[in-house]
C-alpha cells in the first residue's frame, strides 16, 4: 500500500513538472461564445444560466442529507463523523459552481468565468479528498483536505492572472481539474474502500465524462436538437446529475471493516 502511495505521489511530482516545463496551454480565442444566445425574460443567454439551478438542487440535497447525519448518531454512512468534512466543501463547491456559472453566463467574460472556475477546482479537489478519506486513510484525506482545495483555488488564479498579462496559461488548471480526476480513478482501482457502493464512483466519473463531451459539442448538439438545446446547456444538466449521484451513494452506503 506503501508503495503505490510513493508511486502515485512520484506521478503527481511529475505532473506537475510537466504543467511547468511544457509550452502554455491558452484559452481559445472564441471561449465565450456559446450556441444558445437566446435571451427569456430579459434574461441573456436564458438556458445557460437556468440550467445551473440543477447544481443548487444537487448541492443542497448534499448538504441538507450531511446534516441529517451530523446529527444522528446512529448513522452508517460515515465511520467518524468528522470523515463528511470533505463532502461538505464538495457540496458546498456544487452550490457555489451553480451560482458563479449563472453569473458567468449572464456576461460571459474572463473575470466572470473566474467565479464559475474557482469553485469547480474546489469541488474536484475536495472529492479527491474524500476518496483519500474512504479508501486510504482519513487522517490522511483530512489533512491533505486544505491543501489539495487551496491547490485548486491558486491554479485558478494563476490561470486569470496569466490571462491579466496577456499570455493565457490553463496548464495548471487543466492538471488539477482533470489529473485529479486520473487519481480518484486510479485511488479506486488499487485501494479498496471501507464503504458499500464505493464502485459506483465510477458512474460519477463516466456521467461528468460525458458532460464535458457534451460541452466540446456545444454546437453540433444545439443542432442536431433542432436548437431546443445545446451541449453546454446539457453539461450542466449532466455534471449536476452527477454530483446528485454521489448524495444517492451516500445515502445508501454503510461501513464494511477497518482497513485491511
Amino acid at each position: 500500500m506503501q508503495r503505490r502511495l510513493w508511486i502515485l505521489g512520484g506521478l503527481s511530482i511529475a505532473v506537475v513538472m510537466a504543467a511547468l516545463l511544457l509550452p502554455p496551454v491558452s484559452q481559445p480565442v472564441d471561449y465565450h461564445q456559446f450556441a444558445d444566445q437566446r435571451s427569456f425574460l430579459n434574461i441573456p443567454n436564458f438556458n445557460d444560466v437556468v440550467s445551473n439551478l440543477a447544481f443548487l438542487l444537487s448541492g443542497g440535497a448534499g448538504l441538507v442529507y450531511l446534516f441529517r447525519i451530523y446529527q444522528t448518531p446512529a448513522q452508517q454512512a460515515f465511520r467518524n463523523r468528522v470523515e463528511c468534512l470533505p463532502y461538505g466543501v464538495l457540496f458546498l463547491s456544487v452550490i457555489a459552481s451553480g451560482l458563479g456559472s449563472m453569473i458567468y453566463h449572464w456576461l460571459p467574460d474572463n473575470a466572470n468565468l473566474l467565479w464559475d472556475r474557482l469553485p469547480i477546482a474546489m469541488g474536484i479537489t475536495a472529492l479527491l479528498a474524500a476518496t483519500l478519506v474512504d479508501r486510504v486513510s482519513p487522517t490522511l484525506g483530512l489533512w491533505s483536505l486544505p491543501f489539495l482545495v487551496i491547490s485548486g483555488v491558486l491554479s485558478v488564479l494563476y490561470w486569470y492572472w496569466t490571462e491579466q498579462q496577456g499570455i493565457g496559461n490553463l496548464n495548471y488548471y487543466i492538471v488539477v481539474q482533470f489529473y485529479s480526476i486520473l487519481l480518484i480513478i486510479l485511488l479506486s482501482v488499487y485501494y479498496p474502500s471501507r464503504y458499500t457502493h464505493a464502485n459506483d464512483i465510477y458512474q460519477v466519473i463516466a456521467l461528468y465524462a460525458v458532460a464535458k463531451l457534451t460541452e466540446m459539442l456545444d454546437m453540433h448538439i444545439f443542432v442536431l436538437t433542432s436548437n431546443h438545446i445545446s451541449g453546454h446547456t446539457l453539461k450542466h444538466l449532466l455534471a449536476a446529475l452527477a454530483a446528485y449521484r454521489i448524495v444517492q451513494i451516500l445515502q445508501k452506503r454503510a461501513f464494511l471493516s477497518e482497513k485491511r
